[in-house]
Protein backbone atom coordinates (compact mmCIF):
# COMPACT_ATOMS: atom_id res chain seq x y z
CA UNK A 1 0.00 0.00 0.00
CA UNK A 2 1.49 3.45 -0.87
CA UNK A 3 2.49 4.88 2.71
CA UNK A 4 0.69 8.69 1.77
CA UNK A 5 -2.53 7.11 0.69
CA UNK A 6 -3.45 6.28 4.50
CA UNK A 7 -3.21 7.32 8.28
CA UNK A 8 -3.63 4.13 9.30
CA UNK A 9 -3.37 1.15 7.69
CA UNK A 10 -5.53 -2.07 9.25
CA UNK A 11 -5.45 -5.62 8.73
CA UNK A 12 -8.57 -6.99 7.91
CA UNK A 13 -8.20 -10.32 8.74
CA UNK A 14 -7.73 -9.66 12.37
CA UNK A 15 -11.28 -8.21 12.12
CA UNK A 16 -13.90 -11.26 13.66
CA UNK A 17 -16.87 -8.73 11.76
CA UNK A 18 -15.20 -9.38 8.71
CA UNK A 19 -16.32 -11.81 6.29
CA UNK A 20 -13.02 -13.42 4.36
CA UNK A 21 -15.22 -12.70 0.58
CA UNK A 22 -16.01 -9.09 1.84
CA UNK A 23 -15.75 -5.89 -0.08
CA UNK A 24 -12.41 -4.21 0.89
CA UNK A 25 -13.36 -0.53 1.98
CA UNK A 26 -11.03 2.46 2.97
CA UNK A 27 -12.99 5.03 5.29
CA UNK A 28 -11.63 8.51 5.39
CA UNK A 29 -9.96 9.71 8.11
CA UNK A 30 -12.46 11.98 9.83
CA UNK A 31 -15.20 9.69 9.97
CA UNK A 32 -14.88 7.01 13.39
CA UNK A 33 -14.01 3.61 12.73
CA UNK A 34 -14.44 1.72 15.86
CA UNK A 35 -10.85 1.46 18.02
CA UNK A 36 -9.09 3.35 15.65
CA UNK A 37 -7.90 7.27 16.34
CA UNK A 38 -9.63 9.66 14.14
CA UNK A 39 -7.20 12.15 13.47
CA UNK A 40 -8.71 14.63 10.49
CA UNK A 41 -5.44 14.32 8.84
CA UNK A 42 -4.44 16.73 11.45
CA UNK A 43 -1.18 15.70 13.65
CA UNK A 44 -2.94 18.21 16.93
CA UNK A 45 -6.13 16.25 16.08
CA UNK A 46 -4.42 13.08 16.82
CA UNK A 47 -2.16 14.20 19.86
CA UNK A 48 -5.70 14.98 21.25
CA UNK A 49 -8.38 11.78 20.31
CA UNK A 50 -8.30 8.66 21.68
CA UNK A 51 -9.63 5.55 19.90
CA UNK A 52 -13.21 5.56 18.64
CA UNK A 53 -15.51 3.80 20.83
CA UNK A 54 -17.87 3.15 17.94
CA UNK A 55 -18.54 3.21 14.48
CA UNK A 56 -19.62 6.24 12.46
CA UNK A 57 -23.22 5.91 11.80
CA UNK A 58 -22.86 5.54 8.36
CA UNK A 59 -20.53 2.25 8.64
CA UNK A 60 -23.47 0.10 9.53
CA UNK A 61 -24.89 -1.25 6.38
CA UNK A 62 -20.86 -2.07 5.22
CA UNK A 63 -20.18 -3.79 8.53
CA UNK A 64 -23.76 -5.87 8.03
CA UNK A 65 -22.49 -7.35 4.93
CA UNK A 66 -19.09 -8.18 6.51
CA UNK A 67 -16.78 -5.78 4.62
CA UNK A 68 -13.21 -6.04 5.44
CA UNK A 69 -11.70 -2.25 6.14
CA UNK A 70 -8.30 -2.14 4.90
CA UNK A 71 -7.35 1.55 6.50
CA UNK A 72 -8.00 5.11 7.17
CA UNK A 73 -7.61 7.07 4.26
CA UNK A 74 -5.32 10.47 4.02
CA UNK A 75 -7.23 13.76 3.41
CA UNK A 76 -6.73 17.33 3.39
CA UNK A 77 -6.11 18.73 6.93
CA UNK A 78 -9.33 18.90 8.81
CA UNK A 79 -11.25 18.77 5.27
CA UNK A 80 -10.43 21.79 4.76
CA UNK A 81 -8.59 22.38 1.11
CA UNK A 82 -9.06 20.83 -2.30
CA UNK A 83 -6.08 19.38 -3.13
CA UNK A 84 -5.42 17.04 -0.92
CA UNK A 85 -1.84 18.06 -0.35
CA UNK A 86 -0.86 17.32 3.55
CA UNK A 87 1.86 18.57 5.49
CA UNK A 88 1.66 16.43 8.12
CA UNK A 89 0.98 12.77 6.81
CA UNK A 90 2.31 12.88 3.10
CA UNK A 91 0.06 13.75 -0.47
CA UNK A 92 -1.36 10.30 -1.95
CA UNK A 93 -0.13 9.82 -4.86
CA UNK A 94 -2.39 10.63 -8.33
CA UNK A 95 -2.72 7.61 -9.48
CA UNK A 96 -2.95 9.11 -13.35
CA UNK A 97 0.04 11.33 -13.04
CA UNK A 98 2.28 11.37 -10.17
CA UNK A 99 3.23 15.06 -10.41
CA UNK A 100 0.10 16.04 -9.86
CA UNK A 101 -2.30 16.82 -6.66
CA UNK A 102 -4.78 13.98 -6.27
CA UNK A 103 -7.58 16.54 -5.27
CA UNK A 104 -9.35 17.00 -2.16
CA UNK A 105 -9.75 16.80 0.44
CA UNK A 106 -10.87 13.44 0.09
CA UNK A 107 -7.53 12.33 -1.49
CA UNK A 108 -6.80 8.97 -0.44
CA UNK A 109 -10.15 7.73 -0.71
CA UNK A 110 -9.91 8.15 -3.89
CA UNK A 111 -6.52 7.33 -4.60
CA UNK A 112 -7.32 3.90 -2.85
CA UNK A 113 -10.29 3.17 -5.26
CA UNK A 114 -8.14 4.24 -8.31
CA UNK A 115 -5.24 1.76 -7.42
CA UNK A 116 -7.55 -1.24 -6.49
CA UNK A 117 -6.31 -0.79 -2.89
CA UNK A 118 -9.98 -0.56 -1.97
CA UNK A 119 -13.17 -1.27 -3.86
CA UNK A 120 -15.57 1.15 -1.99
CA UNK A 121 -14.19 4.55 0.18
CA UNK A 122 -16.20 6.44 2.15
CA UNK A 123 -15.83 9.82 2.36
CA UNK A 124 -17.27 13.32 3.05
CA UNK A 125 -17.98 16.15 0.73
CA UNK A 126 -18.74 20.01 1.89
CA UNK A 127 -18.43 21.81 -0.66
CA UNK A 128 -16.58 19.10 -3.33
CA UNK A 129 -14.57 17.07 -1.41
CA UNK A 130 -15.77 13.48 -2.97
CA UNK A 131 -16.19 14.89 -6.53
CA UNK A 132 -12.59 16.54 -6.61
CA UNK A 133 -10.41 14.15 -5.96
CA UNK A 134 -12.83 11.94 -8.02
CA UNK A 135 -11.90 13.81 -11.38
CA UNK A 136 -8.14 14.45 -10.29
CA UNK A 137 -8.16 10.61 -9.71
CA UNK A 138 -10.06 9.41 -12.71
CA UNK A 139 -13.07 7.55 -10.54
CA UNK A 140 -16.84 7.95 -9.75
CA UNK A 141 -17.81 9.55 -6.81
CA UNK A 142 -21.30 10.46 -5.40
CA UNK A 143 -22.77 13.25 -2.89
CA UNK A 144 -25.93 11.96 -2.13
CA UNK A 145 -28.79 14.68 -1.09
CA UNK A 146 -27.68 16.42 1.95
CA UNK A 147 -29.59 15.51 5.33
CA UNK A 148 -30.17 12.01 4.09
CA UNK A 149 -27.15 10.23 5.19
CA UNK A 150 -26.33 10.36 9.07
CA UNK A 151 -22.99 11.90 10.01
CA UNK A 152 -23.13 10.97 13.63
CA UNK A 153 -19.53 9.92 14.27
CA UNK A 154 -17.98 12.29 11.82
CA UNK A 155 -15.87 14.92 12.31
CA UNK A 156 -17.46 18.52 11.25
CA UNK A 157 -16.43 21.26 8.97
CA UNK A 158 -18.94 23.11 7.84
CA UNK A 159 -22.67 21.50 9.17
CA UNK A 160 -24.64 23.40 7.14
CA UNK A 161 -22.95 21.78 3.97
CA UNK A 162 -21.46 18.53 5.60
CA UNK A 163 -22.34 15.53 3.39
CA UNK A 164 -20.90 11.66 3.26
CA UNK A 165 -20.24 10.29 0.11
CA UNK A 166 -18.91 7.48 -2.26
CA UNK A 167 -16.41 6.63 -4.27
CA UNK A 168 -15.97 3.16 -6.43
CA UNK A 169 -14.60 2.82 -9.71
CA UNK A 170 -17.43 2.29 -11.54
CA UNK A 171 -21.20 3.56 -11.41
CA UNK A 172 -22.84 0.06 -10.71
CA UNK A 173 -20.16 -0.29 -7.74
CA UNK A 174 -21.05 3.05 -6.43
CA UNK A 175 -24.91 2.14 -6.73
CA UNK A 176 -23.68 -0.34 -4.53
CA UNK A 177 -21.86 1.47 -1.90
CA UNK A 178 -24.51 4.22 -1.99
CA UNK A 179 -27.30 1.25 -1.13
CA UNK A 180 -25.21 0.27 1.92
CA UNK A 181 -24.48 3.56 2.55
CA UNK A 182 -28.17 4.25 3.46
CA UNK A 183 -30.67 2.07 1.48
CA UNK A 184 -33.10 5.39 0.86
CA UNK A 185 -30.22 6.26 -1.65
CA UNK A 186 -31.16 3.28 -4.12
CA UNK A 187 -35.53 3.79 -3.54
CA UNK A 188 -37.33 5.20 -6.44
CA UNK A 189 -37.36 5.49 -10.29
CA UNK A 190 -34.46 3.77 -11.89
CA UNK A 191 -35.11 5.47 -15.69
CA UNK A 192 -32.08 7.76 -16.88
CA UNK A 193 -32.63 11.03 -17.99
CA UNK A 194 -33.07 11.52 -21.29
CA UNK A 195 -32.06 15.14 -21.36
CA UNK A 196 -29.72 17.47 -19.74
CA UNK A 197 -29.57 21.17 -19.07
CA UNK A 198 -25.95 22.08 -19.68
CA UNK A 199 -24.21 25.06 -17.64
CA UNK A 200 -21.59 26.91 -19.03
CA UNK A 201 -19.22 28.17 -16.64
CA UNK A 202 -15.94 30.68 -17.64
CA UNK A 203 -12.72 30.00 -18.06
CA UNK A 204 -13.63 26.11 -18.56
CA UNK A 205 -10.89 24.18 -20.58
CA UNK A 206 -12.11 24.03 -23.89
CA UNK A 207 -10.92 20.43 -24.18
CA UNK A 208 -12.90 19.46 -20.92
CA UNK A 209 -16.16 21.11 -22.07
CA UNK A 210 -15.95 19.19 -25.73
CA UNK A 211 -15.15 15.91 -23.62
CA UNK A 212 -18.69 16.85 -21.58
CA UNK A 213 -20.51 17.33 -24.86
CA UNK A 214 -19.36 14.44 -26.32
CA UNK A 215 -20.09 12.15 -23.41
CA UNK A 216 -23.52 13.10 -23.11
CA UNK A 217 -24.41 13.15 -26.89
CA UNK A 218 -22.65 9.62 -27.32
CA UNK A 219 -25.02 8.76 -24.44
CA UNK A 220 -28.04 10.05 -26.31
CA UNK A 221 -28.64 12.49 -23.91
CA UNK A 222 -30.07 15.80 -25.36
CA UNK A 223 -27.75 19.13 -24.23
CA UNK A 224 -30.37 21.77 -23.95
CA UNK A 225 -28.15 25.23 -22.82
CA UNK A 226 -28.99 27.03 -20.34
CA UNK A 227 -28.67 30.22 -17.76
CA UNK A 228 -28.40 30.24 -13.84
CA UNK A 229 -28.07 33.48 -13.14
CA UNK A 230 -27.62 32.95 -9.75
CA UNK A 231 -25.12 30.41 -9.99
CA UNK A 232 -22.60 33.11 -9.15
CA UNK A 233 -24.12 34.32 -5.81
CA UNK A 234 -24.40 30.61 -4.88
CA UNK A 235 -20.85 30.02 -4.90
CA UNK A 236 -19.82 33.12 -3.34
CA UNK A 237 -22.68 32.35 -0.76
CA UNK A 238 -20.86 28.49 -0.29
CA UNK A 239 -17.69 29.36 -0.06
CA UNK A 240 -18.55 31.71 2.89
CA UNK A 241 -20.55 29.41 5.05
CA UNK A 242 -17.59 26.95 4.24
CA UNK A 243 -15.01 29.32 5.65
CA UNK A 244 -17.16 30.78 8.76
CA UNK A 245 -18.11 27.76 9.99
CA UNK A 246 -14.81 25.59 9.32
CA UNK A 247 -13.57 28.90 11.96
CA UNK A 248 -16.74 28.37 14.69
CA UNK A 249 -15.88 24.07 14.25
CA UNK A 250 -12.33 24.60 14.49
CA UNK A 251 -12.21 27.31 17.17
CA UNK A 252 -9.81 26.06 19.95
CA UNK A 253 -7.27 24.48 17.34
CA UNK A 254 -7.34 28.01 15.90
CA UNK A 255 -6.69 30.05 19.53
CA UNK A 256 -4.81 27.10 20.73
CA UNK A 257 -2.31 25.70 18.39
CA UNK A 258 -2.01 27.90 15.13
CA UNK A 259 1.44 27.09 14.95
CA UNK A 260 0.54 23.58 14.36
CA UNK A 261 -1.99 24.36 11.48
CA UNK A 262 -0.59 24.03 7.93
CA UNK A 263 0.19 27.36 6.42
CA UNK A 264 -2.98 26.94 3.76
CA UNK A 265 -5.04 26.33 6.64
CA UNK A 266 -3.97 29.23 8.66
CA UNK A 267 -4.16 31.46 5.01
CA UNK A 268 -8.05 30.02 5.41
CA UNK A 269 -8.80 30.83 8.78
CA UNK A 270 -7.40 34.29 8.28
CA UNK A 271 -9.96 34.62 5.68
CA UNK A 272 -12.68 33.39 7.85
CA UNK A 273 -12.30 35.69 10.55
CA UNK A 274 -12.69 38.94 8.38
CA UNK A 275 -16.54 37.66 7.69
CA UNK A 276 -18.86 39.25 9.37
CA UNK A 277 -22.35 37.91 11.10
CA UNK A 278 -24.06 39.82 9.15
CA UNK A 279 -22.07 38.84 5.78
CA UNK A 280 -22.63 34.99 7.29
CA UNK A 281 -26.20 35.68 7.65
CA UNK A 282 -27.06 37.19 4.34
CA UNK A 283 -24.81 33.92 2.57
CA UNK A 284 -27.23 32.18 4.43
CA UNK A 285 -30.43 33.35 2.59
CA UNK A 286 -29.18 32.88 -0.36
CA UNK A 287 -29.88 29.03 -0.19
CA UNK A 288 -33.67 28.95 -0.71
CA UNK A 289 -33.61 31.30 -3.65
CA UNK A 290 -30.95 28.94 -5.50
CA UNK A 291 -32.56 26.00 -4.45
CA UNK A 292 -36.18 27.66 -6.37
CA UNK A 293 -33.57 28.33 -8.97
CA UNK A 294 -32.55 25.12 -9.24
CA UNK A 295 -35.46 23.42 -9.25
CA UNK A 296 -37.14 24.82 -11.61
CA UNK A 297 -34.45 23.90 -14.53
CA UNK A 298 -34.06 20.65 -13.29
CA UNK A 299 -38.15 20.51 -13.51
CA UNK A 300 -38.01 21.15 -17.19
CA UNK A 301 -34.63 18.88 -17.94
CA UNK A 302 -34.05 16.13 -15.23
CA UNK A 303 -30.51 16.49 -14.72
CA UNK A 304 -27.97 19.49 -14.76
CA UNK A 305 -24.78 18.93 -16.33
CA UNK A 306 -21.53 20.72 -16.35
CA UNK A 307 -17.74 19.49 -15.80
CA UNK A 308 -16.56 18.13 -12.56
CA UNK A 309 -13.52 20.82 -12.86
CA UNK A 310 -12.94 23.59 -14.90
CA UNK A 311 -9.33 22.41 -15.23
CA UNK A 312 -7.39 19.48 -15.39
CA UNK A 313 -5.47 19.00 -11.50
CA UNK A 314 -3.37 21.54 -11.54
CA UNK A 315 0.99 20.08 -10.79
CA UNK A 316 2.04 19.96 -7.41
CA UNK A 317 3.55 22.87 -6.04
CA UNK A 318 1.40 24.90 -8.71
CA UNK A 319 -1.97 24.55 -6.98
CA UNK A 320 -4.51 26.78 -6.48
CA UNK A 321 -5.55 26.98 -2.86
CA UNK A 322 -9.73 27.96 -3.57
CA UNK A 323 -12.73 25.72 -3.81
CA UNK A 324 -13.33 23.81 -6.74
CA UNK A 325 -15.06 25.99 -8.49
CA UNK A 326 -17.75 23.90 -9.77
CA UNK A 327 -18.77 22.36 -6.53
CA UNK A 328 -19.68 24.78 -4.05
CA UNK A 329 -23.22 26.00 -5.29
CA UNK A 330 -24.26 22.83 -5.90
CA UNK A 331 -23.45 21.83 -2.02
CA UNK A 332 -25.39 24.97 -1.08
CA UNK A 333 -28.34 23.38 -2.71
CA UNK A 334 -28.20 20.46 -1.36
CA UNK A 335 -28.80 17.76 -4.50
CA UNK A 336 -27.45 14.92 -5.06
CA UNK A 337 -24.44 15.01 -7.87
CA UNK A 338 -22.31 12.55 -9.38
CA UNK A 339 -18.83 12.87 -11.07
CA UNK A 340 -17.79 10.28 -13.53
CA UNK A 341 -14.60 9.76 -15.57
CA UNK A 342 -15.18 10.71 -19.53
CA UNK A 343 -12.61 10.77 -22.29
CA UNK A 344 -11.10 13.68 -23.21
CA UNK A 345 -8.96 12.80 -25.86
CA UNK A 346 -4.85 12.52 -23.82
CA UNK A 347 -3.84 10.98 -20.61
CA UNK A 348 -6.38 12.82 -18.33
CA UNK A 349 -9.73 12.47 -18.49
CA UNK A 350 -12.21 14.58 -18.29
CA UNK A 351 -14.94 14.40 -15.64
CA UNK A 352 -19.19 14.94 -15.88
CA UNK A 353 -20.67 16.09 -12.92
CA UNK A 354 -24.64 15.37 -13.06
CA UNK A 355 -27.24 16.80 -10.54
CA UNK A 356 -30.60 15.89 -9.99
CA UNK A 357 -33.29 16.83 -7.56
CA UNK A 358 -33.23 16.24 -4.08
CA UNK A 359 -33.33 12.14 -3.07
CA UNK A 360 -33.51 11.22 -6.85
CA UNK A 361 -30.21 9.23 -6.79
CA UNK A 362 -31.70 6.20 -8.28
CA UNK A 363 -32.36 8.22 -11.35
CA UNK A 364 -29.27 9.76 -11.23
CA UNK A 365 -27.03 6.72 -11.16
CA UNK A 366 -28.94 5.00 -14.29
CA UNK A 367 -28.32 8.74 -16.24
CA UNK A 368 -24.53 8.08 -14.95
CA UNK A 369 -24.27 4.58 -16.17
CA UNK A 370 -26.05 5.43 -19.29
CA UNK A 371 -23.16 7.59 -19.69
CA UNK A 372 -20.30 5.12 -18.22
CA UNK A 373 -21.71 2.36 -20.56
CA UNK A 374 -21.69 4.76 -24.06
CA UNK A 375 -17.73 5.85 -23.32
Amino acid sequence: MGDATWITVLDPDSDPRALPDGPTVAVKDCIDLEGVVTTAGSEVVAAQSDPAPADAECLAGFRSIGARFVGKANLHELCFGATGVNVHYGTPTNPIDEGRIPGGSSSGCAVAVATGEARFAIGTDTTGSVRTPSACCGVVGLKPTFGVVPVAGTRPLAPSLDTIGVFARTVADVAVAATLLDDRLSQGEVDPYGSAARIRLPDTDPTIDAAVDSALLEAGIDIVDVDLPGWGEAQEAAVMILYAEALMVNQDLWDNHQESLGPDLVERFLLAQAISPDELSAARAVREKWRAELAAVLDDHGVLALPTMTAYPARLGEQRTPPNPTCPAISLAGNPAIALPVPSGGLFPASVQLVAHDRRESRLLATAALVEAAN
